[in-house]
């Protein structure tokens, strides 16, 4: 082995979602080819071209943000991210593969989605992609395309019960869908909100005049997320289809994945940042303040973040994403001014989601081995990742963080490197924070200064769902 190509990670806490262990990592050609304990001879015999002193830190693996809207048409207008600057904000946030959306526009086919964003994507990204795919016409010839996809590694499909009109899936096509995903291996997954009915809740209440940000939240109410849920549930136990579940943010909805799970069934679901850490109070902030806090599914009262972190301790829900889909405040969330249902639905978040996680450690809702599963190592599996991303071990891509489990972070709109005019955290105080970011063993965060570039990043195709095999 060349000395030239290899690079030593001595002396940290390397921390997966299996096993913490005080080791030193031998990486060479952007994988890891060894993991040893710093005092055996065979550790110490390494030589390389580049040492990374890790003591006093963690050695984690790379964040997996599954969940991703860069460059996203949304409410007339587009997300403010680039996959350039989006995929350079995850880098300084610790993620260093992203799953993003492709779009199946109505009249399309997924072909023609997919090829435009892959367009968008290539030679832009300055860490590793792979795509989902968003079905928004479901045709004889858009469910004979999923099983192509599947086949060269698009492996997951998505599906809207809300936004009648734009994305929106009546019973019967989400039914077809979920027929071929059990067929072809695919993952359906699921936006769980009864769309029809909350259309009807919103124009009650811009009709009486209620029209400010705060009303987005109360008329997508918690039983709409849970009575959808539940029917996604139904309908995939009926099709023997697999079933994911994203941005869950009701208490009620959660009850009905854990109970869809006790019962064996192969049901899975994810929450988001945003659903641990803020809440309707954020909405109801003056002077359209709310208004940088409107994504959907919606944030919710305090309380249910209590169940959500329960539902991670447990395993009812099994990932962390960020449903990254960020809108500046001026000239895009004011579209809205006056009209709530106006306002471009998302949150900016893809650099702060591995900090925030770890929050979570230290203010005791979960253990560190607990924080790298649900960021890094679930969601590689889930997505047909793993094992060459979500971990750290011999034949993975060199996709290393090496983390300040000390280092103490205001979380400002000032500091940040996402393309948006105001962060959804600002002033917050976390504690952690990436020191160096390896990407297939290029640093790309050096002591905290970005050393990457656009086009390091590569396109991943997927294999099917590790928890069904």
């Amino acid at each position: 082995m060349s000395e030239a190509s290899r690079t030593v990670v001595r002396g940290g806490l390397v921390v997966t979602a299996a096993d913490e262990v005080h080791a030193d990592v031998l990486i060479e050609d952007g994988r890891v080819v060894a993991v040893a304990a710093p005092e055996t001879e065979f550790a110490a015999g390494w030589s390389a071209a580049r040492q990374i002193d890790a003591r006093g830190r963690y050695v984690i693996p790379g964040g997996v943000d599954a969940h991703t809207h860069l460059e996203f048409p949304f409410g007339g207008t587009f997300s403010s991210d680039t996959f350039a600057s989006g995929t350079t904000a995850a880098a300084w946030g610790g993620t260093t593969t992203l799953v993003d959306f492709a779009v199946q526009s109505r009249g399309y086919t997924l072909r023609d989605g997919l090829d435009a964003w892959h367009a968008k994507a290539q030679g832009n990204c300055a860490i590793d992609y792979a795509f989902h795919m968003i079905v928004s016409d479901v045709n004889e010839r858009s469910l004979r395309e999923m099983d192509l996809l599947v086949a060269e590694g698009v492996t997951s499909f998505k599906l809207f019960m809300a936004y009648p009109g734009v994305f929106y899936s009546d019973d019967g096509q989400i039914l077809r869908a979920m027929q071929h995903g059990a067929r072809n291996g695919g993952l359906v997954m699921m936006h769980a909100e009864n769309g029809p009915a909350i259309d009807v809740l919103v124009e009650q209440a811009v009709a009486e005049g209620r029209t400010d940000p705060r009303h987005h939240g109360e008329v997508r109410r918690t039983l709409l997320e849970a009575e959808a849920t539940h029917r996604a549930i139904a309908l995939a136990r009926v099709a023997d289809c697999p079933l994911y579940v994203v941005h869950v943010s009701a208490a009620e909805a959660l009850a009905e994945l854990a109970r869809a799970r006790d019962a064996g069934l192969p049901v899975f679901g994810e929450t988001c940042p945003q659903y641990l850490f803020l809440s309707v109070d954020n909405l109801a902030e003056p002077d359209f303040e709310g208004a940088k806090y409107v994504c959907s599914t919606p944030l919710r009262p305090r309380e249910h973040q209590a169940a959500l972190w329960r539902g991670l301790r447990t395993d009812d829900l099994q990932v962390v994403s960020t449903d990254h889909c960020p809108f500046c405040f001026a000239g895009q969330k004011e579209l809205g001014r006056g009209d709530f249902s106006k306002i471009p639905n998302g949150l900016p978040g893809v650099e702060h989601r591995m900090d925030l996680l770890h929050q979570g450690v230290v203010d005791g809702h979960i253990s560190r081995r607990r924080w790298i599963d649900i960021a890094c190592a679930a969601p590689a599996r889930m997505f047909g990742l793993y094992p060459r991303k979500g971990t750290i071990a011999p034949g993975s891509d060199a996709d290393l963080v090496i983390y300040d489990p000390r280092a103490s972070q205001v979380i400002s709109a000032r500091t940040h490197h996402m393309s948006v005019d105001y962060s959804a955290y600002e002033g917050r105080e976390v504690t952690g924070r990436c020191e160096t970011v390896l990407s297939r063993g290029e640093v790309v965060i050096d002591r905290r200064t970005f050393t990457g570039r656009a086009g390091h990043g590569r396109y991943v195709p997927r294999g099917t769902c590790a928890y069904l095999h």
